[in-house]
């Protein structure tokens, strides 16, 4: 997502957890001036304010909010979890990324936009299936805990988007995901775009359409 911002002119600040070099890291190199790198780990919340305090008196047009996790073995019910696996990912996926919005929703002007990554296994309308009960559980469990935000902000002309990009071949999509980021990317970053100006929360896939809660 860095990339595709970058290819439509736009100047990004993206966060990574650890000191290892990244494809970040590699982006900056090949647009200097135009990309900052920022070390976060969203789970721990002195780290949130510690990066809300170095960006302040910023102003972001977006802030999204990408990390995520699964569980170990995907396979297993909720049932069968263990307590501390069940606790990591509601705790990465569910818990973290309302602190880091809330952190830093006021570096985002009133007609900006605030996003975050959910997925399509969110929807509790699509479930069919079942399976990944703990990532579908997650995802879930944001989707409500972004509504509520909206709830609390629904005077604001700020637009919230909660995407749905799709199974795309990344590291935790892995290799049988039908589709590529470089197939993806794109869409989802027109999906937000499209979204400026727009108050309000929307739950969208990559292509616009809106996922049943």
């Amino acid at each position: 997502m860095a990339a595709e911002f970058l290819t439509r002119g736009w100047k990004v600040v993206g966060t990574i957890q650890g000191s290892a070099r990244t494809e970040l890291h590699n982006l900056a190199d090949e647009h200097p001036g135009r990309i900052e790198i920022e070390s976060l780990d969203v789970t721990e919340p002195d780290q949130i304010a510690a990066l809300r305090d170095r960006l302040s008196g910023r102003s972001f047009d977006i802030l999204f909010h990408n990390a995520g996790i699964a569980n170990a073995n995907p396979h297993e019910s909720v049932a069968e979890v263990s307590t501390e696996e069940f606790v990591r990912v509601m705790v990465t996926n569910a818990l973290s990324p309302m602190r880091v919005i809330e952190g830093l929703q006021d570096l985002v002007p009133a007609d900006g936009l605030i996003g975050i990554m959910s997925s399509g296994q969110g929807s509790i309308g699509n479930n069919a299936k079942g399976r990944n009960d703990i990532y579908r559980g997650s995802k879930a469990a944001l989707n409500q805990f972004m509504r509520c935000y909206a709830a609390r902000h629904a005077e604001e002309p700020r637009a919230l988007v909660l995407m749905a990009p799709g199974w795309i071949r990344t590291a935790m999509g892995g290799p049988d995901a039908p589709f590529s980021v470089e197939e993806a990317i794109p869409k989802v970053v027109d999906v937000l775009l499209s979204q400026q100006g727009n108050p309000g929360l929307r739950y969208l896939d990559r292509e616009g359409h809106t996922v049943p809660w």
